[in-house]
């Protein structure tokens, strides 16, 4: 008998997702976010991911993020954590779990600033 899934822990964690909207500016493709809507979801950093490239030891800043599943959060879109104000990427594509349009799963980078 199949088990069905059940989230780990309760959605008490506020997000903005940030759906982006593309622009052509002087002909490239130019994407900006805006905040959409609140949503609820479980947040879980772990302390982020180790990595070593080239001898430099780094952590990078991730999480594990499972929440309602909704066809508008994709890969290309954006969370904005409400209590820190860090801003996150999804990374790959988002797990429509069991297929059941119920609950989803993703792993998400946090944005640094930059140039």
């Amino acid at each position: 008998m199949r088990r069905r899934f059940v989230p780990s822990t309760p959605f008490s964690t506020p997000v903005m997702l940030m759906i982006p909207t593309y622009t052509k500016v002087k002909g490239v493709d130019t994407k900006t976010f805006t905040d959409e809507e609140r949503i609820n979801c479980s947040f879980k950093s772990f302390g982020g991911t180790e990595q070593t490239t080239n001898d430099l030891y780094t952590v990078i800043d991730t999480a594990y993020v499972e929440t309602w599943y909704r066809p508008d959060i994709k890969s290309d879109c954006r969370i904005r954590v409400m209590e820190t104000g860090k801003v996150y990427e999804i990374l790959g594509e988002v797990e429509n779990i069991d297929m059941r349009n119920q609950f989803a799963k993703f792993k998400v980078r946090a944005v640094k600033g930059g140039a």
